[in-house]
């Protein structure tokens, strides 16, 4: 991979999403880097002290420099490696905003109802974020006809932003339907998405960076009997 003379750490925790996403960056970019897992139940001083806001993962270090959550680190990577490997966004100013804009909605609209899924305290709970999260994947469908024009990839013929952001969830969206029984990208009602997954998972950074779906669907199942298990606030 390119790099080698530059220093670049990325403190992570296998099962988050978020730092797939920077993973896959990295990897299609071409670049070397050290990762270091995180526990999270007890954190390092290294994590608190590079996002001490937060003190929540990923966090990339570039030559001693930190740089947190997931979304500005891909650009980041971009912007500071735009001479190596493929443009994550493009040139033009508006298909750059609507990039951002979709990257926003999978975060708001997708990414956090699908958080709760397997963070409900009760049936009830768990099953108005499932609502919330089909309804998005149908927008989103018509998400991807838009950035597409017609071709494999939110980005076009290539790899863009947007597949980066919603690409680092494929494992969760797999291991979705072994817990719930429903695919979340049903070729039936969102056929360009499901297209879109196995045509992405395909990919060799995906191959490389993609979490072990049986190894999701068993933190999924302990994820949510945890939570379970815990009195609702609500009560």
């Amino acid at each position: 991979m390119a790099g080698a003379n530059i220093e670049l750490k990325l403190v992570g925790q296998w099962a988050s999403v978020f730092v797939t996403r920077v993973k896959l960056a990295l990897h299609l970019k071409g670049l070397n880097y050290e990762s270091i897992e995180e526990d999270l139940r007890n954190k390092s001083e290294l994590l608190l002290s590079s996002n001490p806001v937060h003190k929540a993962v990923p966090v990339l270090i570039h030559n001693g420099k930190p740089i947190c959550e997931s979304q500005i680190i891909v650009e980041y990577i971009d912007e500071t490696f735009a001479g190596i490997g493929p443009s994550f966004l493009p040139a033009d100013p508006y298909e750059r905003a609507v990039a951002r804009f979709w990257a926003a909605y999978i975060e708001e609209k997708l990414v956090a109802p699908w958080d709760r899924v397997f963070r409900a305290k009760t049936n009830e709970e768990r099953d108005e974020a499932t609502r919330k999260m089909f309804a998005a994947v149908d927008v989103l469908e018509g998400g991807f006809k838009e950035c597409s024009k017609g071709k494999g990839f939110f980005g076009g013929d290539n790899i863009g932003y947007v597949d980066i952001i919603l690409g680092g969830a494929i494992s969760y969206a797999k291991a979705a339907e072994a817990l719930s029984g429903a695919k979340l990208f049903d070729a039936a009602k969102t056929p360009l998405l499901a297209a879109w997954m196995e045509r992405f998972s395909e990919l060799d950074a995906a191959k490389t960076v993609l979490q072990d779906v049986d190894r999701v669907v068993e933190h999924g199942k302990m994820l949510i009997a945890k939570n379970a298990a815990q009195p609702s606030t609500t009560d």
